[in-house]
C-alpha cells in the first residue's frame, strides 16, 4: 500500500472512531447519568403503591430507551464500519473497476460515481471536440480575411501591389519623414511603345510584358521598398529612406534594364521615369509629391522618352529633365 493509501485507511478509522465516540459521549453517559438519579434520588422518596408502578414505568421507560439506542447505535456503528470500508478499499484498490464490481452499498455509490464520471468525461470530450471545430473556423476565418485584404490590396495582373495600397503606404511614410525627416521619393515610370505590343501581338502578350516589367522590379529593388502598379502601363515605386540622388540612380538602372531585357514578343520595350523626393522638392503632402513625379515623367516623354527626370522647384514651376542645369 503507498503512503497516500494507509493515509486515506488511517483517516477512515479515525472518523469511524470519532462517531463511536460521539455516540458514547451524546446518548451512553446521559443515560447512564439518568439512571443513577432515578434509583439513587427519585425512588427512595416513593412509597407504596405509587412507588412499585413508578417502579416499573421507569424500568420499562429504561428498557426501551436502552433498546432504541441500541438500534441507533447500530445504525451509526454500521455507517463508521461502511465509511472505513471505503477508505481501506480505496486505498487498496489500484483501479476504479474493482470498486463497481462490489455489489454492497459501497459498489452502488461507486457505479453510480463511475458513471457520473463517464457522462462528464463525454460532456468533455464534446467540448474540446467543439472548441477545436471553432478555432479551426476562426482560423480559416482570419486565413479567409487576411486572402482577402491581400487580394484587395493587389493587381491581378502583375501580383503587385495596386494604386490604393501604394497611397496607403505613402502617406504612412510621409508621416515618418514629417515626425523624424527621414527622406522618402517617389518614382513613376511608364512603358514607352506599350500600345504597339497590344496592337501587333494582343493583349495577352501585353499582359505578359507586364508581368515582366513587374518581376524586374521586384528583382532590382529592396524589399523594403513598396512597388505598385500604379494604372494601366503605369508603375509606382516608393523608396523608403531613399534621398533624391538614389531615387535617379535606382531609376536610372531599372530604365536600363528594361531597355535591354528580351521580351518574348520581340519587340523592344523601353519606359521613362518621373522622381521625386522629400525634403528636396516640395512640401511634405502625398498629392504634391505624387504631382510633382507625374510632371517629371511626362517631361521626360516630351524630352524623348527612355529617361529619367527629377522634379525640382525652379522659379518658372517647370520640372528639368535629368542632368539640364539650372542657370
Amino acid at each position: 500500500m503507498s503512503v497516500s493509501g494507509r493515509d486515506i485507511a488511517f483517516a477512515g478509522q479515525r472518523v469511524k472512531q470519532k462517531i463511536l465516540i460521539a455516540l458514547a459521549l451524546a446518548a451512553v453517559i446521559p443515560l447512564l447519568i439518568l439512571t443513577y438519579i432515578l434509583y439513587a434520588h427519585i425512588l427512595p422518596l416513593l412509597n407504596g403503591e405509587a412507588h412499585r408502578l413508578l417502579s416499573l414505568a421507569l424500568h420499562a421507560l429504561v428498557v426501551f430507551t436502552w433498546l432504541l439506542m441500541a438500534a441507533g447505535a447500530y445504525v451509526i456503528w454500521d455507517v463508521a464500519a461502511a465509511v472505513a470500508r471505503t477508505t481501506e478499499t480505496i486505498a487498496e484498490s489500484k483501479h476504479m473497476d474493482q470498486l463497481t464490481q462490489r455489489s454492497d452499498e459501497i459498489g452502488t455509490l461507486m457505479q453510480s460515481f463511475s458513471r457520473m464520471l463517464g457522462t462528464i468525461e463525454g460532456q468533455t470530450q464534446e467540448i474540446n471536440s467543439f472548441a477545436a471545430r471553432l478555432d479551426a473556423a476562426y482560423k480559416e476565418l482570419e486565413s479567409t480575411n487576411s486572402r482577402l485584404k491581400e487580394f484587395s490590396f493587389k493587381d491581378e495582373v502583375t501580383g503587385l501591389y495596386n494604386r490604393r495600397f501604394f497611397s496607403i503606404r505613402l502617406e504612412e511614410e510621409i508621416s515618418r519623414y514629417r515626425r523624424f525627416n527621414h527622406p522618402v521619393s517617389v518614382v513613376l515610370l511608364d512603358l514607352d511603345g506599350f500600345k504597339d505590343v497590344n496592337d501587333q501581338m494582343g493583349h495577352a502578350a501585353g499582359d505578359e510584358t507586364l508581368r515582366d516589367i513587374a518581376q524586374l522590379l521586384l528583382k532590382h529593388s529592396r524589399g523594403i521598398n513598396v512597388i505598385s502598379r500604379y494604372g494601366g502601363d503605369e508603375f509606382a515605386v516608393l523608396l523608403v529612406e531613399t534621398p533624391k540622388a538614389g531615387a535617379r540612380l535606382y531609376a536610372d538602372r531599372i530604365r536600363q534594364v528594361v531597355s535591354t531585357y528580351p521580351f518574348g514578343h520581340g519587340l523592344r520595350v523601353t519606359a521613362s521615369f518621373g522622381v521625386s523626393s522629400l525634403p528636396e522638392d516640395i512640401a511634405a503632402s502625398p498629392d504634391d509629391i505624387i504631382r510633382s513625379a507625374d510632371d517629371a515623367l511626362y517631361a521626360a516623354k516630351r524630352a524623348g522618352k527612355n529617361k529619367v527626370v527629377g522634379y525640382e522647384q525652379l522659379p518658372q514651376d517647370r520640372p528639368i529633365e535629368s542632368g539640364e542645369k539650372v542657370s
